[in-house]
């Protein structure tokens, strides 16, 4: 089993201290979320796995009645209660394959892009689907392995490299030491989530990018859109990134 990335948010300022960029994730998360769930979400309690810095956290804290964030990051968790924590939001170191929460406690989970970063992704989905109420949804971003730059390094073709090898890229890249992530196909993933009903937003949120806050994604109109679409079409399984809403029977 791949070890813990206690120190990640170090690694990736410019991602977990980008104020804007968390905003236009969390909105993106609230259009998705509010599409399927309705309006209202000030009465259901979400639980923000892998929450890092707490800026996708604090803005969600916004909509819903109460928000927990937790992280394996102490030093990320140390900001996100200096910064954000209130008495509906509130951040705590955890692990994301054993949380020590309730069962059949939570409404909504967050877990976006997060499923690569944990030892085990499939420990991980065991708790989330133990922490949801039933008929609670998890909104699940996923990048896939076949992505043709890898999301955290930004580096071509990293994600589908043996581990050994990868190590060596990031090291010659000046990007780290060692490559904990571990990205997942198309199908790994379906069976990685078996155990929910999926509801795929994929292709809805490219199909309408103004109407999810997805246009750093894609244009409405775009050479880019029709080129996503038609991959959605006839090559799911290489698309680059999955939005899924996984419920809970």
């Amino acid at each position: 089993m791949k070890g813990y990335q206690h120190n990640f948010s170090d690694m990736h300022q410019d991602i977990y201290f980008d104020v804007e960029n968390r905003a236009r994730k969390a909105d993106k998360m609230l259009r998705i979320l509010r599409d399927h769930l309705g309006d209202d979400l000030k009465g259901l309690h979400a639980l923000d796995v892998g929450c890092s810095t707490g800026g996708m956290s604090r803005i969600l804290g916004e909509h819903f009645g109460r928000v927990t964030g937790i992280d394996i990051d102490t030093k990320a968790i140390e900001h996100a209660n200096a910064n954000f924590a209130s008495n509906t939001l509130d951040f705590r170191v955890g692990d994301a394959m054993a949380t020590g929460l309730p069962p059949d406690s939570i409404d909504v989970v967050i877990c976006a892009h997060v499923y690569e970063h944990v030892p085990d992704a499939g420990r991980m989905l065991v708790e989330i689907h133990r922490l949801l109420k039933p008929g609670g949804v998890c909104y699940f971003a996923a990048e896939n392995k076949f992505v043709f730059r890898e999301g955290d390094y930004r580096l071509p073709f990293l994600s589908i490299l043996p581990k050994p090898l990868a190590h060596r890229y990031l090291r010659l890249a000046g990007r780290g030491d060692y490559y904990y992530e571990t990205l997942m196909t198309y199908w790994q993933l379906k069976r990685l989530t078996r155990a929910f009903k999926v509801v795929d937003y994929t292709r809805k949120v490219v199909l309408e990018p103004d109407r999810f806050a997805a246009g750093d994604i894609v244009t409405a109109g775009s050479f880019k859109q029709r080129i996503a679409l038609a991959m959605l079409d006839y090559a799911y399984w290489l698309f680059p990134t999955y939005l899924w809403l996984l419920r809970k029977p």
